[in-house]
């Protein structure tokens, strides 16, 4: 009798959810409207409705799904299934897991959206045969995951590695959502990028950003391929600094792969040329040259194939599968 589990992407605006075999293949997605405005009781009857419809489309039975695995916005607490806060969601102190866990009498695992990637990739993307990998998003945030010794790493509160959060630069004027200044998060996020921009642009820089709609790191990165200084100087800066954070988490973690998503690092081939600039002048050269900087293998299923991974490691069906 095959097996199967479900993995659940719970994003502030998108919730897909995809049911798969154990070799990590899906059989079927949905993808739903988060409606977080709307409060916790809505969107936690969106996400069983996803459940609820993955099931009946891919016409498994309910007693042949083994796990299923959440992958959230933190911060969190993954020992009891709640979501603490998060600012793109309506939940405070929300549990989530008892709801879906009662409901379909499922075992059901809860973690951090970045862990759930890293977890991903170590199974089923670029850290495949890895033992110790970090993965960070560089996107409207930045955030990170880690596989140690084979093993997803969470911290005693499950909350390590909110890389994002890291000072970089003390005497920064500019403050991240957290209250804090000069965290790579403020100042190398895509939402960072899109910040300098626009302040530049107020300020009256002579930059062919202005004459632009919407600024993005997309349109800064072209701007930057056509020689405008505003742009270059704005990168440079990010990447410098987004560079530093990565070289202090090869002193600290000595992974064998470091492997980055999100939408900053689809620039391509520069983006991660220049972080392994970056990092390479702030950590030892023989811990750097052992350290491969990559690209995510997963796109942008990685956090929904995160989930899914998660709900295979968790349950051992992993273990099972795999030996």
């Amino acid at each position: 009798m095959k097996k199967y589990v479900i993995g659940i992407d719970l994003g502030g605006t998108k919730i897909a959810t995809a049911i798969s075999d154990l070799k990590g293949e899906i059989v079927e997605k949905i993808v739903l409207d988060t409606k977080s405005y709307l409060g916790e009781e809505v969107v936690i009857s969106r996400i069983i409705k996803t459940i609820d419809d993955v099931i009946e489309k891919s016409n498994i039975n309910l007693s042949d799904i083994k796990a299923i695995g959440i992958g959230s916005p933190g911060p969190l607490d993954v020992k009891k299934g709640i979501i603490i806060e998060t600012p793109n969601l309506p939940f405070k102190n929300f549990d989530i897991v008892s709801p879906i866990s009662e409901k379909f009498k499922v075992k059901t695992y809860l973690d951090n959206d970045a862990n759930v990637a890293a977890i991903g990739e170590f199974i089923f993307g670029a850290g495949v045969g890895k033992e110790n990998l970090i993965y960070i998003t560089v996107s409207t945030g930045i955030g990170a995951g880690a596989i140690l010794n084979g093993k997803p790493y969470r911290g005693s509160t499950s909350n390590a590695l909110e890389m994002g959060h890291i000072i970089v630069e003390p005497s920064s004027k500019h403050m991240c959502n957290c209250g804090k200044y000069g965290d790579v998060e403020a100042l190398s996020s895509g939402t960072a990028i899109a910040k300098r921009a626009k302040e530049a642009i107020d300020k009256g820089e002579e930059t062919s950003l202005k004459n632009l709609d919407k600024v993005t790191s997309k349109e800064v990165y072209e701007a930057y391929l056509k020689g405008d200084e505003t742009s270059i100087r704005i990168l440079d800066e990010a990447f410098k600094y987004l560079g530093i954070a990565i070289g202090n988490i090869i002193t600290l973690f000595d992974p064998e792969i470091i492997v980055i998503g999100g939408g900053v690092s689809k620039i391509g081939e520069f983006f991660f040329e220049e972080i392994r600039k970056n990092a390479k002048k702030t950590t030892f050269d023989f811990m750097f040259d052992n350290t491969k900087i990559v690209p995510s293998k997963l796109g942008e299923d990685n956090n929904l194939i995160g989930a899914i991974a998660l709900a295979l490691i968790e349950s051992k069906e992993y273990e099972k599968e795999f030996q």
